[in-house]
């Protein structure tokens, strides 16, 4: 596998290879992430004209491209530099112009001699009640109807890059596709009527009608599906990598668990046992585990997560819990001290503020295998951090920390377990394509008692109603999130925003009421406010977004989310899971701008009638796309060309049951599918793959 296998150099030569590129077209090209002739068969056509002949343009509805053939009439010539060139022509029924600027000479009357006949194409438009066809875009003679594709596909562009250009690049690239064995499933390729991979760009790229351009069009769920396998095989690849590794059996007797068990003051639900047994499973084997356990605010993963921490104390080792946050770090430590104790079991904390001689100690006695359960923020991950017998690393919100951390922490311990906690919850199709190579637990119940929030839309014209019902809960002793919008891309504004209605809630509520929380402000001033809410020193907390994870304040009843159109709903949903944290009735008010467009509002009304993360996160991506559901940058989801995971989260459930076969029947990819699969992990750019088969 040491390198690219011959039949693809073609693809992956210079784009100046191909026939009419230059160096400085090969730059603009590369503006639209294209590299190499590869990169061409996989952007394809996302619409088309219709050129098939029209007798006339007669009763057209204009403006139409229409394709004609005429008869060339008399030549009008611009009366000033740059006019327009006007061509009288008559197709079967009626007469129209033919327009050109900037036309030198006489060159028109030698190539449209009056008399003669031509087959043109274009965009006709009225133009004082004449139709007109400027700068057609074909006008050939009759003998020459061919040139003109009876159906003509549109590419996206770039500045500099016309539609010819793109034509004729990806007639080259294509043209050097060589023949390649068949790495899809026979059964898959039956089944779904899909052509071979060379048929399938050739028609992808050669559409003859509308219907082609869709995403169930075969030709294009084939290379979509191509794409998305080749992802699940990286991911599979990674995933039977990791489980290669070596583990360590993790079992206990359970006497500690017991014990936390019986102080509970309610029974786990089903979902939260199920989970609990896989993880405990898990830990048992002697593979490395390598688990997400994702549940919906207030679904009760921190005693799933407990659970797992106790089995590695009962194995005789140590544990570490990470949060992204020292505030929520620190309120793990609230929350799991009172069992631990019931446990017996020495919690401690580790974040960037231990310094010293306070600090030392704690090393010195994690290294001595006196702290068992460690919770910290990325501060463990420091170089003079030593554990005695780190057995399990549970890594809390995932998105905040990337799959290199989740390697790094791995190391710290001897073959330590890994479980990932987060509380987005995550489409299915975007879960598979995040961490299809991690098993998934999910805990889909919530724990009874949770009193569900009443969520209600506002226009921000009622500002002032709202004010007052937040004064009426202030006296009755309630405390309130106030969530400024964050505008723009800009963090300057957010703040003014944020700073803006501080002021103004300020003035109404009262000074020492309202506290503010943003993204610019120092670490430590950020603490202390967050703190001072907890501690319910200020009743009112404006904050940017910064707040949307994990803080627990059981006092807070009310959640304010001004201009929530603007959010996503997912990002919603999380931060309304901030409130009903307590016995108390909570209420989200989201605050929009009117006027609200009707998609808008059918996206609103979602977070009215369901408390379901996952029915809201599916909404979301309907609604929104991927890209801005968890905001491309930070999302470590790939970028696909042809496939579509909105549309196509049925294709990429079976690219991953179908990738995990191949590799359980055939782990070094040496059978004829294998090797095929190898030849499409070059040509998908998978790298990532092709580095752990060279060195698996």
């Amino acid at each position: 596998m040491s390198g690219r296998p011959e039949p693809l150099f073609p693809l992956f030569a210079g784009l100046e290879t191909l026939e009419g590129i230059g160096p400085k077209t090969a730059q603009l090209f590369a503006q639209l992430g294209i590299l190499a002739p590869r990169d061409l068969l996989f952007t394809l056509p996302y619409s088309g004209i219709d050129r098939a002949l029209s007798q006339t343009v007669k009763d057209a509805v204009l403006p139409a491209t229409l394709t004609v053939a005429v008869t060339i009439g008399a030549h009008y010539p611009a009366k000033n530099k740059g006019g327009a060139y006007r061509i009288h022509v008559e197709d079967a029924k009626t007469s129209f112009q033919l327009v050109y600027f900037h036309a030198r000479g006489d060159f028109w009357k030698k190539q449209l001699p009056e008399g003669s006949r031509r087959i043109v194409s274009g965009r006709v438009e009225l133009f004082d009640g004449t139709a007109q066809m400027v700068h057609p875009d074909f006008a050939v003679a009759e003998a020459d109807a061919d040139a003109i594709p009876a159906f003509e596909p549109v590419y996206p562009l770039t500045a500099g890059i016309t539609q010819k250009l793109m034509y004729k690049a990806t007639r080259g690239a294509i043209a050097r596709v060589p023949q390649m064995a068949e790495w899809c499933d026979a059964g898959q390729v039956n089944q779904s009527e899909w052509p071979d991979f060379l048929t399938a760009v050739t028609r992808a790229h050669d559409p003859v009608s509308l219907t082609d351009l869709a995403p169930t069009a075969p030709a294009r769920e084939r290379l979509a599906y191509d794409e998305l396998f080749a992802h699940q095989v990286t991911l599979a690849l990674a995933r039977q990598k990791e489980r290669r590794k070596k583990g360590r059996s993790s079992t206990g007797d359970g006497r500690l668990q017991a014990r936390v068990m019986a102080a509970l003051p309610y029974k786990p639900t089903t979902a939260q046992n199920r989970a609990i047994a896989e993880i405990i499973g898990d830990m048992a084997t002697q593979q490395r585990m390598n688990r997400l356990l994702q549940g919906d605010v207030g679904a009760g993963k921190t005693l799933v997560a407990f659970m797992a921490l106790l089995r590695a104390v009962e194995a005789g080792g140590q544990a570490v819990l990470m949060a992204p946050t020292e505030i929520l770090a620190r309120q793990h430590v609230q929350g799991l001290r009172p069992l631990a104790d019931q446990a017996g079991v020495v919690l401690e904390i580790l974040t960037g503020r231990d310094k010293g001689s306070e600090r030392q100690a704690k090393l010195a006695a994690l290294a001595r295998g006196d702290i068992q359960v460690l919770v910290g923020t990325h501060a463990v991950f420091q170089a003079d951090v030593h554990f005695n017998d780190l057995r399990l690393a549970v890594v809390d919100e995932q998105h905040r920390f990337g799959v290199r951390q989740r390697l790094e922490l791995g190391q710290k311990g001897h073959r330590a377990d890994v479980l990932v906690m987060t509380a987005t919850p995550i489409p299915r199709s975007l879960a598979l394509a995040q961490y299809g190579d991690m098993d998934v637990s999910v805990l889909d119940e919530k724990p009874p008692g949770r009193k569900p929030i009443k969520t209600a839309l506002v226009s921000t014209e009622r500002i002032d109603e709202v004010v007052g019902r937040l004064r009426s809960a202030i006296a009755e002793g309630r405390q309130c999130y106030w969530v400024c919008p964050l505008v723009e891309e800009s963090e300057i504004s957010d703040l003014i925003a944020a700073e803006e209605r501080f002021k103004r809630l300020r003035a109404a509520l009262g000074e020492g009421v309202v506290g503010l929380v943003h993204g610019q402000m120092p670490p430590a001033e950020k603490d202390a406010a967050m703190r001072a809410f907890q501690n319910g020193e200020t009743q009112v907390l404006v904050a940017t977004t910064v707040i949307e994870v994990g803080v627990d304040v059981p006092n807070a009843t009310i959640m304010v989310v001004e201009r929530a159109e603007i959010f996503g709903l997912a990002q919603l949903h999380q931060l309304r899971g901030r409130v009903g944290r307590g016995q108390e009735a909570s209420t989200c008010l989201l605050m929009y701008q009117p006027p609200l467009s009707e998609s808008g509002r059918q996206r609103l009304e979602v977070l009215r009638e369901t408390e379901d993360g996952f029915i809201i996160a599916e909404t979301d991506l309907k609604m929104r796309g991927t890209g801005d559901l968890i905001g491309t940058a930070q999302s470590g989801v790939p970028r696909f060309r042809v496939a579509d995971l909105e549309r196509q989260a049925g294709l990429m459930a079976v690219a991953q049951s179908d990738a995990r076969k191949l590799l359980n029947d055939d782990p070094a990819l040496t059978s004829p599918r294998g090797k095929a699969t190898r030849l499409l992990l070059w040509l998908m750019r998978q790298d990532e793959a092709i580095r752990l088969i060279s060195v698996g």
